[in-house]
């Protein structure tokens, strides 16, 4: 499956998991393709700087798989955005987890073999990829832990993963403020996810005349994502000073 072309003045924005890498039975058990740092390099400079990940890792793990290829990243679904190489990260005021749900969601892990208790700065996700029978389970506990004091939190679906965030970090709010900025603003925002925390940015590349797109429809999966990006490098020829 080819992919589609890239509309004039493009900007990419891209998730992580799924999208760029396939998905692993843990986190840290991604692997990195060989070749997409150079394919990634190759895009930025034939558009200007104007690439971007967008994520729902913390940025510093972002940059630990990707080093520093990607102009922007935006982490925790926009919880963090670093909007330029080396820049500071931008962070939202959101509100605090609290301590209390973290607590309980490790004693809900711990007693069930498999599930994995991951932690961010404004939330946390129970992944249960090897516990694949644990999701309705973890659902009801997490829906009992949150109660009625849930109002500034969403609970969302993942890849065999349940994640407690702010309602007010997604990923929709990180791209408008990825394209109010230089090098993205006044470009056509193309947006690619495959997961349901990929929606909103989806829709948002839609509301600033761009498009999004989902891995699945589009290019089965994250191998094709990758295939899709390769051919678009190669056509854009090397960077600048490469050879």
């Amino acid at each position: 499956m080819p992919g589609p072309s890239l509309p004039d003045h493009a900007a990419l924005l891209l998730d992580l998991d799924g999208t760029l890498l396939d998905i692993a039975p843990t986190p840290d058990s991604v692997v990195v393709p060989a070749d997409l740092l150079t394919t990634l390099r190759t895009l930025r400079a034939a558009l200007c700087d104007a690439l971007a990940v967008v994520s729902g890792r913390p940025i510093e793990q972002i940059e630990s798989l990707l080093q520093a290829v990607p102009y922007a990243v935006a982490g925790e679904h926009g919880a963090a955005i670093r909007h330029a190489p080396g820049a500071a990260p931008e962070r939202p005021d959101l509100p605090a987890l609290p301590a209390a749900w973290l607590e309980q969601a490790g004693r809900v892990a711990a007693g069930i073999p498999g599930v994995l208790l991951e932690r961010k700065a404004h939330g946390f996700v129970l992944h249960y990829r090897l516990a694949p029978a644990a999701g309705p389970a973890l659902h009801r506990a997490l829906l009992s832990i949150l109660g009625g004091d849930a109002a500034a939190f969403t609970l969302m679906p993942a890849h065999m993963a349940w994640e407690v965030k702010p309602g007010a970090a997604d990923k929709g709010r990180a791209v408008h403020r990825l394209m109010a900025r230089p090098p993205f603003a006044g470009r056509v925002p193309v947006y690619v996810g495959d997961d349901v925390t990929d929606e909103d940015g989806m829709l948002a590349a839609r509301q600033l005349g761009g498009s999004g797109l989902r891995v699945q429809e589009n290019f089965v999966d994250a191998a094709g994502v990758r295939g899709w990006l390769a051919a678009l490098a190669r056509a854009a020829g090397p960077p600048a000073g490469a050879g």
